[in-house]
């Protein structure tokens, strides 16, 4: 009974300190100025595999387009994928723009209130589900990313790096996570836990005199995880056609090609035309762009072709179009056709560095 007290207490003091800490310590985010489920949901997806400081100035953009699950629903994909350019991952914005539709039709465009009914729409799994839930609704849920992953390793001294017992760790993970969620503020606790490990408890050079939960943690340092899969290198590229307006068009109008609906990634965005020739001459190299989608660092040659050339110069590919400058902003460009057009000066907005890591090996 006595230790069962200790235990207890323990549990207490860890939450105090961790929520007191977070009180003081978090970061001003945009989507935790507001408590509406609607708002959690779209900052959620979006930070799934892309970094905080990316998803900022997207989330907003979106969300003063899209302000309610109705008008998210109501639009068209083609525009909602355009206000994710930059994001990556395009599944996810189509899988949410379907869930919209469905609870706009099914539950009057509110969003449900618990983890097990959210689960049940498109795109929300256990994390995405749990964390608007606690958050937004207060439910008594656990939230287990890979950084709420690596801090109760951590905190529990256990060996995050053993891929062969990876579920089975996983699994006390879960357990060890539901055991401390504050039942009184679980989402406070939940977006502490995910705070601590993403300012403090880092993979790397842990801050360990800073951490709020110092005395409970039994590595107290860094400590062994899975390597990082290795990436793939690539080297591919693409034309860069522009030429007068047309029909009357005022500007310049640049050459996109549509990606087919029947492709894995990214189906239906607009690209640059891909060159027959990937090893592009120095002499008619326009710029060069180091550009990481999932696993592989694409290295990309884009060539400037002449409008008379491009037949001859370029892969045959899905329907193309002769777009306005003025107007291929607010198309559903990939984020490759979107940074290449910024970088030559052609888009009105900056480059947005979605999943690649940061630029420093790029050449303009």
């Amino acid at each position: 009974m006595a230790r069962r007290e200790e235990e207890r207490e323990k549990v207490a003091s860890l939450r105090s300190r961790l929520l007191a800490w977070y009180e003081r310590d978090h970061r001003d985010l945009p989507w935790r100025r507001r408590s509406d489920a609607y708002a959690i949901w779209v900052s959620e997806i979006m930070l799934q595999q892309t970094r905080v400081a990316v998803v900022i100035e997207r989330y907003r953009a979106f969300m003063e387009r899209f302000p309610t699950l109705f008008s998210l629903a109501l639009a068209e994909e083609q525009e909602v994928l355009a206000l994710w350019s930059g994001l990556g991952y395009y599944r996810r914005a189509r899988m949410l723009h379907k869930a919209a539709q469905y609870v706009a039709q099914r539950y009057q465009g509110t969003l449900p209130a618990t983890a097990d009914e959210l689960r049940a729409l498109p795109g929300i799994g256990v994390y995405t589900a749990a964390a608007i839930a606690s958050i937004a609704h207060g439910e008594r849920i656990a939230v287990v990313d890979g950084n709420v992953e690596r801090v109760l390793c951590r905190i529990a001294g256990w060996d995050a790096s053993n891929r062969t017992e990876a579920a089975a760790t996983r699994r006390k993970v879960q357990k060890l996570a539901a055991r401390l969620v504050d039942p009184e503020r679980p989402g406070d606790f939940n977006q502490a836990l995910m705070e601590l490990g993403a300012m403090v408890c880092v993979p790397r050079n842990p801050k360990c005199l800073e951490c709020p939960v110092w005395a409970e943690c039994k590595m107290r340092g860094e400590h062994k995880t899975s390597p990082r899969p290795r990436m793939l290198s690539r080297e591919i590229a693409h034309a860069l056609s522009v030429r007068a307006g047309q029909k009357g068009h005022a500007g310049r109008e640049v050459l996109l090609q549509q990606r087919p609906a029947t492709e894995s990634v990214m189906p239906g965005l607009w690209e640059l035309p891909a060159l027959r020739d990937a090893a592009v001459p120095a002499e008619d190299l326009r710029m060069t762009v180091r550009h990481a989608i999932m696993q592989v660092n694409y290295y990309v040659r884009i060539r400037t072709v002449f409008e008379d050339d491009v037949e001859a110069a370029t892969m045959p590919g899905g329907e193309r179009h002769w777009v306005p400058l003025s107007e291929a902003a607010e198309m559903a460009l990939t984020g490759l056709a979107r940074k290449v057009l910024s970088r030559a000066h052609l888009l009105p907005t900056a480059a947005l560095d979605t999943i690649a890591p940061p630029p420093e090996g790029d050449v303009v």
